[in-house]
């Protein structure tokens, strides 16, 4: 466990941004009581919450509602920063799309490889491939429901943020090297699971869109609190005036946050918000 930073434990905290997989929810993607309790505390306190993941907007809309961010306001940072949205009033503050030209290209690659590929629609995840295990796993996470189409390209929303490509690991880390290479300067391409490709806009991080954010809610970085485990965490967490990993964390995390907290297992997000928030 290591000793945070600062010398006091107090923070004067007025918003908290937190990855959802891996931090916010459990291995059953919920989010355990103390936890929830702990957030709501947080808010009857004037703390904001935003919620910050690579998840569809939608994806994330189940637990915004159990958070309360539908009444009490708070918000959706989705795609990885690609959107951002003020959930009670659903006002899009901030939308980034991929360029229209590398669309067909990863559609061409996808196919000639046999690799799934999947957009977003409204409330359902779109592809031509609905039973690939991959697939059936991105659509667990969200709690959104699979439609086959017979042709992705026209069914995927106009302007997305996000394309997903999904497959075996090593196929995947072929696939990343591939198209990092082919769209080089015009998009980006990471994985954000061994089995997925996130095919986003040049430079979307969390901690570009939160600074976004931030500067609108008139809060300054030194504010913050983040938590996350993943590499799409590390810019956030190095962002904030308090920077958190969990315990499950990847090494590289861990060495970039002020303080690391128990496991999401373990009610981290509580245990840490108990000790850094009177």
């Amino acid at each position: 466990m290591n000793t945070s930073h600062h010398t006091s434990t107090t923070f004067n905290c007025k918003a908290i941004a937190l990855d959802l997989d891996g931090t916010l929810t459990n291995h059953e993607k919920v989010i355990t009581p103390l936890t929830k309790k702990a957030l709501l505390e947080a808010q009857e306190k004037g703390i904001s919450i935003i919620l910050a993941s690579g998840r569809p907007t939608y994806g994330i809309a189940p637990l915004a509602d159990e958070l309360g961010l539908d009444t009490k306001g708070g918000y959706i940072l989705a795609y990885n920063g690609g959107k951002i949205v003020e959930w009670h009033t659903k006002e899009e503050i901030y939308s980034n799309c991929l360029p229209e030209d590398v669309i067909p290209e990863i559609y061409e690659y996808a196919k000639t490889h046999q690799h799934a590929l999947l957009g977003y629609k409204g409330k359902e995840i779109v592809t031509e491939c609905p039973t690939d295990k991959y697939v059936l796993e991105e659509s667990r996470i969200n709690k959104m429901p699979v439609r086959k189409v017979e042709n992705l390209l026209d069914v995927i929303e106009r302007n997305p943020t996000k394309l997903l490509m999904t497959g075996d690991p090593e196929e995947m880390k072929k696939a990343e090297t591939d198209l990092a290479g082919i769209m080089k300067g015009r998009m980006d391409v990471f994985r954000s699971a061994p089995f997925f490709v996130e095919l986003v806009p040049m430079g979307i991080d969390k901690a570009e869109s939160l600074k976004r954010l931030l500067a609108i809610m008139g809060i300054g970085t030194e504010n913050l609190m983040s938590f996350g485990d993943g590499y799409n965490d590390i810019s956030m967490i190095k962002l904030a005036g308090m920077g958190i990993a969990m315990e499950n964390a990847a090494q590289e995390v861990k060495e970039a946050a002020d303080y690391v907290t128990l496991s999401n297992e373990e009610d981290g997000v509580a245990a840490a918000l108990k000790k850094f928030i009177e």
